[in-house]
């Protein structure tokens, strides 16, 4: 399993029901992960960071050989469009769930992606077809085709990169924050720009192909409520479409799929705006949503990715397919959402408890007591309910909220409520810019500070000792207890930031002029200097905090006479970052 958190441990569900032994790999901040507990065997690949661990194909790859592993399956994120790894672990001699590497090629380069589409005759938004690469090139095509426009990172997607642009003053920050963000995310910087439609609807059809010539379009999903580009609730089947459109979006996504010779999962993302829709991407692998899919169709699309990936047809034809009732999906993440802020919110979970009753599931890759890290994604769990129809499943999705309980890190559960009692989210008069637009979140309460960890939450530090083993002696490190407070010598571990994270997202500025950082994270960017002139609300530094870029604005105007950091260096909640005079 090529990834980590939820998506792992959803994979080795499915593996165990079908006897099919797992194989978890892991960074040094998730040495104890649930992914890691619940694997048959699992290998270490060091590194703190994404960069050094689940995104080092070479590393991955290695594991797998060395585990004697036949298959790797790499969910969502992280090396799972990464066509480079795909053929890796097909010259490894390994089976990579998921499609050829030549599709994941054509729909992984956007602007490719965009090209094929049309190709296959399906319109895509309007965009240009190569890299920009300058601000000029981006405020030209805005000028051409009107503000607002889009940034997007040309190998990725999951809003990792996207950036909008309301006039031409905001581009040169945005394209090096895009930069930042996508080649963190994907290893790629490359960027292009398309419209940007100001009330759209975000709607996606579910596909499945296999290697007999099967190519069937299972439904489609509405991702339109969003924060940051990057989706919070998602429903299946989209409300409000007339069968006609439903129709046609499934043929086109079937279009797509088999024009780039695609197999296995994938889904073919459009928006739709006054009953038209265009062509936004293709995602060349399993989506964080696919519950909902498989809820309303009884399919387990986990198991037919394998089913493809082991030569045998689709377990179904699209005749067999039958929708029934309505499916919504909650993304439990590890953020604030006090007044819209969304704010990372890393740090351990002291307790966790999964809501029960009829029809509904929730998928985590955390437990009681386990560590929500800054350096990866901040998805604790995904809470699926099901109904009879929507407005059963929004009703049982509000008992079922009220049920989940998540204590030591803030979540976006008060915000899911908020958008589910909405009027337009009730109508479906919202769209992707709805949540953070039109959406009152004021008056939700920032968490309560984290009591202190118990036993459950000792440190624990790396000790290199000397065995014997039938007379045999080796050399091992054993992750033991922190039992006296030692801080460890050696290993990563050091590194390791200990600090809970703030109760608040707002940038702190004393009376001494102290800006400090609201949460754990690494410093990407520093855009002033000491001697540096300052407003009020103007950013003096770029913190990233898992895989969110978050602008620390000063809090008060003056000039800078101390600098506390610098790109690239980790600091802990409540620092100093610097101080304005």
């Amino acid at each position: 399993m090529a990834n980590r958190g939820e998506i792992a441990v959803r994979v080795m569900r499915t593996c165990r029901e079908l006897g099919i032994a797992t194989v978890a790999v892991y960074s040094e901040p998730d040495r104890d992960a649930l992914h890691v507990r619940m694997a048959d065997e699992a290998h270490a690949l060091g590194g703190l960071t994404a960069a050094e661990s689940y995104l080092d194909a070479t590393k991955v790859v290695d594991a797998a050989v060395a585990a004697g592993a036949d298959a790797v399956h790499p969910g969502y994120g992280f090396l799972s469009e990464n066509a480079g790894f795909a053929r890796a672990a097909a010259e490894a001699g390994l089976i990579f769930v998921g499609p050829p590497a030549d599709a994941i090629e054509v729909m992984g380069d956007k602007l490719v992606a965009r090209q094929t589409a049309a190709a296959a005759g399906v319109a895509p938004v309007p965009g240009n077809s190569e890299p920009v690469t300058s601000v000029e090139e981006v405020v030209s095509f805005a000028e051409s085709h009107g503000w607002p426009v889009a940034l997007k990172a040309a190998h990725g997607g999951g809003g990792r990169g996207l950036k909008v642009l309301l006039r031409a003053g905001e581009a040169t920050e945005a394209m090096a924050s895009a930069r930042r963000e996508a080649m963190a995310s994907f290893g790629r910087e490359e960027l292009y720009v398309e419209r940007y439609l100001v009330w759209p609807r975000h709607v996606e059809v579910q596909v499945m192909a296999d290697t007999h010539g099967s190519v069937v379009a299972v439904g489609e999903r509405d991702c339109s409520v969003q924060r940051r580009h990057q989706k919070l609730i998602e429903e299946c089947p989209a409300p409000g479409l007339s069968d006609e459109l439903r129709r046609r979006m499934g043929d086109a996504a079937v279009r797509v799929a088999a024009h780039c010779g695609y197999n296995g999962a994938g889904t073919v993302e459009f928006l739709v705006e006054h009953g038209e829709f265009w062509f936004l991407e293709m995602n060349t692998r399993l989506q964080v949503e696919h519950p909902v899919t498989e809820a309303v169709y009884g399919l387990d699309l986990v198991a037919e990715q394998l089913r493809v990936a082991a030569g045998l047809p689709l377990s179904f034809v699209a005749d067999d397919l039958d929708p029934r009732g309505h499916a919504i999906e909650c993304r439990v993440n590890g953020e604030d959402p006090a007044d819209g802020r969304f704010s990372p919110s890393p740090g351990r979970i002291t307790g966790l408890v999964a809501p029960g009753g009829p029809f509904c599931r929730f998928d985590a890759g955390y437990a009681a007591g386990d560590e929500l890290s800054q350096y990866y994604d901040n998805l604790i769990g995904k809470l699926i309910v099901w109904g009879r129809d929507r407005e059963e499943a929004r009703r049982r999705m509000l008992r079922a909220l009220d049920e989940l309980v998540v204590d030591g890190v803030a979540t976006t559960v008060g915000a899911h409520r908020v958008v589910l009692d909405a009027p337009d989210f009730v109508n479906v008069t919202h769209s992707t810019a709805w949540l953070e637009q039109a959406v009152d979140l004021s008056g939700l309460e920032p968490p309560a500070a984290a009591p202190p960890p118990g036993d459950g939450g000792t440190p624990r530090v790396r000790r290199d000792v000397d065995v014997e083993v039938n007379g045999r002696r080796f050399s091992v490190s054993l992750w033991v207890p922190d039992v006296e407070g030692a801080t460890p010598a050696v290993g990563p571990a050091a590194a390791r930031p200990g600090a809970r994270p703030s109760s608040s997202a707002s940038t702190s500025a004393s009376d001494s002029g102290a800006v400090t950082v609201p949460m754990q994270g690494t410093i990407v960017a520093v855009p002033v200097t000491v001697g540096d002139e300052v407003e009020a609300g103007q950013t003096v530094c770029v913190l990233e905090a898992m895989k969110m870029e978050n602008q620390i604005a000063a809090g008060r105007s003056g000039r800078v006479i101390e600098m506390r950091v610098e790109a690239g260096q980790a600091v802990a909640s409540g620092d100093v970052i610097l101080v304005i005079e």
